[in-house]
C-alpha cells in the first residue's frame, strides 16, 4: 500500500518538462527510505544508488516529466494565451480545468474557447488549434492578474488527478511517464531487499518531452557511464477502438511489458530480458522499433562509447491526453522483470555482439 500511496502523490503532483523540480522531490524522499545513496544533478535528474562499486554498472531509467502548457501571453482583459509543452492534440484541451503553476502558487482557470452557437458555417467542423484557446483565471485586467503573480513562462498542468477505474486500472495526466519514473524505483525497492552483484542506479530523467537532442537521459548517462541500461516508458495499447494492430502491434493494456526490438534497443539485453519474464512467467509482447524508439533509449545507447541498452514499455490508453489509462498489474510486471534481469548481472556479464 505505501508504493500506491507514492504512485498517487508521484502522479498528481504538477511536473511538467524543464519544471519538474516537485514530482522529482517526491520521488527522491521515496528513494530515501531504502536507497544507499539519493541525490540530484543542474539538470534536474535524480537519482538513486545501491551497491556502489559493484559491477557491472546498471542504469534504470524513467522519465519524471510530464507534458504541459506554457503562458504566452497576457491580454488586457486578463486572459492567458498559452502553448503547449510536450506534443498536445489541442481538442482534448478545449473546457479543462488548469492548474497554473505561480511562484506565488497555484493558481486554477478553465480553458476558454467561443461558444458552438457563435461558431458559424464551415467553421464549426474545423478542429480547435491552440491559438483559438485561452485561459481564464476569473481575474479581471491584466494588471489584477500580473499582481496575483502570473508571468510570461509560467508552466501550467491540467487539473486531472489519478483515479482508480474498474479492476486495476487507473487513469492520470501524467502516466507518460512518470509511471517510468514509479516503475525504476519500484525495481531499486526490489533489488535493496536482495541485492545484486551490480551498483544500480534509478534515475527519473527531466525534460524527455523536449528533449529533441536527449534531454536528460543524455546528462545523466554521461554521469552514470553504465554498461547496461533498461528504459521504462510508456506505448500505445492497442486495444482500444480504432487502433491499428498491422502498424503497432498487439499490446493490451493488463497484458504486461511490451520489449522493443531494434534501432537503440540492444539484441542481446532483449534476448536476455525475454529469457527472464519467461522463467518468470511474466506476460510479455514485442513491438518493432526499426528506426527510433521516441524515448530515453534513444540518447542513452549512444552515450560515451556505447551502452547496451533495453526498451521495456507499459501499454498506455488514450496518451497524451488527461485521462491516459494504465494497469498497476503491468507495473508490477515490469519491476519484478527489472529486478530478476539485474540479480542475473555480475562482473563476467558480456553484451558484446560476436
Amino acid at each position: 500500500m505505501s508504493s500506491i500511496d507514492f504512485l498517487k502523490r508521484l502522479l498528481d503532483t504538477p511536473g511538467p518538462s524543464g519544471f519538474e523540480a516537485p514530482a522529482a522531490r517526491v520521488w527522491r524522499e521515496e528513494a530515501e527510505r531504502f536507497a544507499d545513496r539519493v541525490d540530484v544533478d543542474v539538470s534536474g535528474n535524480s537519482y538513486a544508488t545501491i551497491g556502489e562499486g559493484g559491477a557491472p554498472r546498471v542504469m534504470l531509467a524513467g522519465h519524471v516529466d510530464e507534458i504541459g502548457l506554457m503562458v504566452t501571453h497576457v491580454d488586457d482583459d486578463g486572459f492567458l494565451y498559452f502553448d503547449g509543452i510536450g506534443g498536445w492534440d489541442p481538442q482534448v484541451l478545449v473546457g479543462q480545468r488548469i492548474r497554473v503553476l505561480t511562484r506565488r502558487g497555484e493558481v486554477m482557470g478553465v480553458v476558454g474557447k467561443k461558444p458552438i452557437h457563435l461558431i458559424k458555417g464551415e467553421e464549426r467542423e474545423k478542429a480547435s488549434k491552440i491559438t483559438d484557446l485561452w485561459i481564464d483565471v476569473g481575474i479581471r485586467g491584466r494588471d489584477a492578474v500580473l499582481e496575483r503573480g502570473i508571468r510570461v513562462g509560467d508552466p501550467a498542468v491540467v487539473d486531472a488527478r489519478l483515479v482508480e477505474l474498474g479492476g486495476d486500472l487507473i487513469a492520470s495526466r501524467s502516466i507518460d511517464n512518470r509511471i517510468g519514473a514509479y516503475v525504476v524505483l519500484e525495481a531499486l525497492r526490489l533489488l535493496s531487499e536482495d541485492r545484486p552483484r551490480a551498483q544500480v542506479t534509478a534515475v527519473a530523467t527531466a525534460q524527455e518531452e523536449i528533449g529533441y537532442s536527449g534531454g536528460g537521459a543524455r546528462t545523466s548517462a554521461y554521469r552514470i557511464d553504465p554498461q547496461v541500461a533498461l528504459v521504462v516508458d510508456v506505448t500505445f495499447a492497442t486495444d482500444s477502438p480504432g487502433v491499428e494492430k498491422k502498424e503497432l502491434g498487439d499490446h493490451k493494456v493488463g497484458g504486461g511489458p511490451v520489449l522493443t526490438r531494434g534501432s537503440a534497443a540492444h539484441p542481446l539485453v532483449f534476448e536476455r530480458l525475454v529469457e527472464v519474464a519467461e522463467r518468470e512467467g511474466i506476460p510479455y509482447s514485442i513491438t518493432a522499433s526499426p528506426r527510433y524508439t521516441s524515448t530515453d533509449a534513444d540518447a542513452i545507447y549512444l552515450s560515451r562509447s556505447g551502452v547496451a541498452t533495453g526498451l521495456i514499455s507499459i501499454p498506455n490508453r488514450y496518451m497524451h491526453s488527461p485521462n491516459e489509462i494504465v494497469s498497476l498489474s503491468d507495473l508490477e510486471r515490469a519491476a519484478r522483470l527489472i529486478a530478476a534481469f539485474v540479480r542475473e548481472l555480475g562482473p563476467e556479464t558480456d553484451f558484446v555482439p560476436r
